[in-house]
């Protein structure tokens, strides 16, 4: 470790020349050989150093969801070209000139803040050592000598003999408590920051290879981190937990603020906007109405999230609009309730008797007509006697006597079925 942190001796310099600064500035309030100024002037380092690094937060948040975005394409292109490594890496380079994406991007802050890392765990290893690094001369570097964090010096480490601990006048019990507890802290940050990115940032929707390496590192870099961590001195302990809480509570602030689509983040966010939208009837601010112009533009290509943020919008008797405001609109009323308008056209209950009547007609259109026709002849045959009784005689001779009974029979089995509907009298078959 000593040997990587003197690689990167060129940086040091302003290193120790802002904790420097920071120290004059927390030593009046605390006193200057206290562990609250140097282990604040720490905290502000680091503080200063991701203020620096957003811009390439930003990017990190960009190159993240490119990837993600473009993980089946790029599968789909490994499958083509699994036999021809070189057009593969070629197709791969073109997508992500195509694209505008940079596999590296995601890695930028960590790589930016390595040098800082190091320069000033070189810092700290030198003021253990009692040597004079940057323009930390040697009154400093015995004042930081005598700062404690807890009972545990800055400069102190995890596996430090007890020679080493009583040197920095300490004990080693100390030290290894207050590493112990600083070092699970940072594990415990880690696993949490990558864990928040994983189940609420990431669209589930998609089953991608990126997505099993970032599970897979979830549970990795904490480990590495509580490894290493043994043998890094109080100082370093300080200024990387301090920025694994920097980098959960900025990354907290992205995902509530700007989740990624198809996530579970973004539709926590959108029904937010819903709530605010149905209480104030408007949108105000213009980052959301940027949010509903994106999600209009979409079309048919909307998530499950954003459908369903429309939808609620229509619910409350809003539409969206293209340039990301929203009206009233009893339309969008009419047609998010469009599915309930059928069960208030549904007729009144029925008796039993009529759904018996109603299953009768139901039964067979044929029956019904020929039982129509021969009760219509029955009628025209019972009107002939009371007209003349002289063609009576004729009747059975033509045939309609016969057909006449037959016409009164069935007409009496229609009434009866229409009626109680009792089985037909075994009779009733001659």
């Amino acid at each position: 470790m000593d040997t990587i942190a003197s690689l990167f001796s060129f940086i040091t310099w302003p290193v120790s020349w802002v904790i420097v600064q920071f120290h004059k500035l927390y030593g009046a309030i605390f006193g200057p050989d206290t562990g609250w100024a140097w282990g604040l002037s720490i905290v502000s380092l680091v503080v200063l150093i991701r203020i620096c690094l957003i811009p390439l937060f930003v990017k990190q948040i960009k190159a993240t969801r490119n990837m993600q975005a473009l993980q089946p394409k790029m599968k789909a292109i490994q499958e083509r070209y699994k036999s021809d490594k070189q057009r593969q890496s070629e197709e791969m380079m073109k997508l992500y000139k195509e694209t505008g994406t940079n596999p590296l991007s995601s890695c930028l802050p960590i790589l930016a803040q390595s040098p800082f890392f190091f320069a000033l765990y070189h810092v700290l290893s030198n003021i253990a050592s009692g040597k004079e690094i940057g323009v930390l001369n040697q009154e400093l570097v015995d004042s930081a000598r005598q700062a404690h964090i807890f009972g545990a010096p800055i400069a102190s480490k995890f596996m430090d003999s007890p020679e080493a601990v009583a040197a920095l006048g300490a004990s080693l019990t100390d030290v290894r408590i207050v590493t112990a507890i600083m070092i699970v802290l940072m594990s415990a940050s880690q696993f949490f920051t990558q864990r928040q990115l994983m189940m609420k940032n990431v669209d589930l929707s998609v089953k991608t290879p990126y997505m099993q390496q970032q599970k897979m590192l979830m549970y990795i870099f904490p480990v590495i981190f509580a490894v290493m961590g043994i043998n890094f001195p109080v100082g370093v302990l300080v200024y990387w937990l301090t920025t694994n809480v920097w980098t959960m509570g900025q990354q907290m602030y992205v995902i509530n603020q700007n989740p990624t689509p198809g996530s579970k983040a973004q539709d926590s966010y959108l029904q937010r906007l819903l709530k605010s939208v149905t209480h104030h009837g408007e949108i105000r601010s213009r980052r959301h109405k940027a949010v509903v112009k994106a999600i209009v533009a979409k079309g048919s290509d909307r998530n499950e999230n954003e459908r369903r943020f429309i939808g609620g919008l229509a619910k409350a008797g809003f539409a969206a609009q293209a340039d990301g405001t929203v009206v009233k609109s009893d339309a969008a009323v009419a047609e998010a309730e469009g599915t309930a308008a059928p069960k208030r056209q549904q007729p009144k209950r029925q008796t039993k008797a009529q759904r018996q009547s109603g299953g009768q007609q139901a039964k067979g259109d044929e029956t019904v007509e020929e039982t129509a026709e021969e009760t219509e002849g029955e009628a025209a045959q019972d009107s002939e006697p009371k007209t003349s009784l002289e063609k009576k005689p004729e009747t059975p001779a033509k045939g309609g006597a016969q057909g006449g009974g037959r016409s009164r029979a069935t007409s009496g089995n229609s009434r009866q079925r229409k009626g109680q509907q009792r089985p037909k009298h075994p009779s009733s078959k001659k």
